[in-house]
């Protein structure tokens, strides 16, 4: 499905809703995967109902225990949702604007059932997602959500560009297993420091970010590549931003070529945290957004 509109083009998958490319002016602002393509490392995916890593699979909810598949099976997590690979239903497509949808059913580790939409709309501001749950089930679902593009600014790699991330804590992870351990001042941690502006060099960065600085409610995160680059931003439905170097050095091909940046309603591990956990109560409806932009 392709959407177009003031210069920006956006090609996004069924499998996952899944932004598989987004150009401005010809210039991509996300590293791009091909339609035959298994795709890698959960690019442009859209993440439901929980972004990022359950630890172990395992997490308690209204007094229940439950065990999710492990589909980080290295680090014995279960990682990205339940969507990353289900099919959605288009229920709109027009020139600038395309509606997908698909039902999560109630499966082990996860027995509730939610519709979740998700609309790409293009306008003068970039290109815009917003993901809609409505609990269909009659108990209260845990929900949370985000996506996962990841951002090119420009010739060269993630090394070489400057990052703007205006974030005052990072929750620190364990080095095996990225596990979460404590929330911190980036000031005891100034190598994920990117409040001023600057290059990311060989920093290796997989980790959450809050405490957010914004304007008008919005965060904004700038990655440039000289004076051009590509930015995104969020409302306060969304106090955590995961960002990751794209460390693959095993695969040269995908090894630190783009910028994760996924802008979240809560963090890792919060099935079993509770921290900005959504509850969904049934027939609720819980939507969070964001936008991607030309620099």
């Amino acid at each position: 499905m392709r959407i177009t509109g003031h210069g920006y083009e956006a090609v996004i998958a069924s499998v996952g809703a899944s932004l598989r490319s987004l150009r401005f002016e010809g210039r991509d602002l996300v590293v791009p995967f091909d339609a035959d393509e298994v795709r890698p490392n959960y690019r442009g995916t859209t993440l439901a109902p929980w972004p990022n890593r359950i630890v172990d699979g395992r997490y308690r909810f209204g007094g229940v225990e439950h065990q999710l598949p492990l589909t980080e099976p290295e680090r014995g997590h279960a990682l990205h949702g339940l969507l990353a690979w289900a099919d959605f239903t288009e229920s709109l497509l027009v020139d600038d604007r395309v509606v997908l949808s698909a039902i999560i059913e109630p499966q082990t580790g996860y027995p509730f059932r939610v519709e979740v939409e998700t609309e790409y709309r293009i306008d003068a501001d970039g290109l815009h997602q917003t993901v809609t749950a409505r609990n269909l089930g009659a108990d209260a679902a845990p929900w949370g959500t985000g996506p996962h593009p990841y951002l090119v600014a420009g010739p060269g790699r993630v090394d070489d560009w400057t990052l703007s991330l205006p974030a005052s804590e990072v929750l620190t992870v364990t080095a095996d297993r990225l596990s979460p351990v404590a929330l911190e001042s980036v000031q005891r941690h100034p190598q994920w420091d990117f409040r001023s502006s600057r290059r990311i060099d060989d920093v290796f960065i997989d980790h959450a970010f809050t405490a957010l600085g914004r304007v008008d409610g919005v965060a904004t995160v700038e990655l440039r590549a000289g004076e051009g680059g590509v930015g995104m931003a969020w409302d306060e439905r969304c106090p955590w931003v995961q960002v990751h170097t794209a460390d693959t050095p095993a695969v040269p091909g995908t090894h630190r070529v783009g910028l994760a940046v996924e802008p979240m309603t809560c963090p890792p591990d919060a099935f079993n945290t509770g921290t900005d956990l959504v509850v969904l109560e049934p027939g609720a409806i819980h939507a969070a957004s964001w936008w991607i932009f030309s620099l």
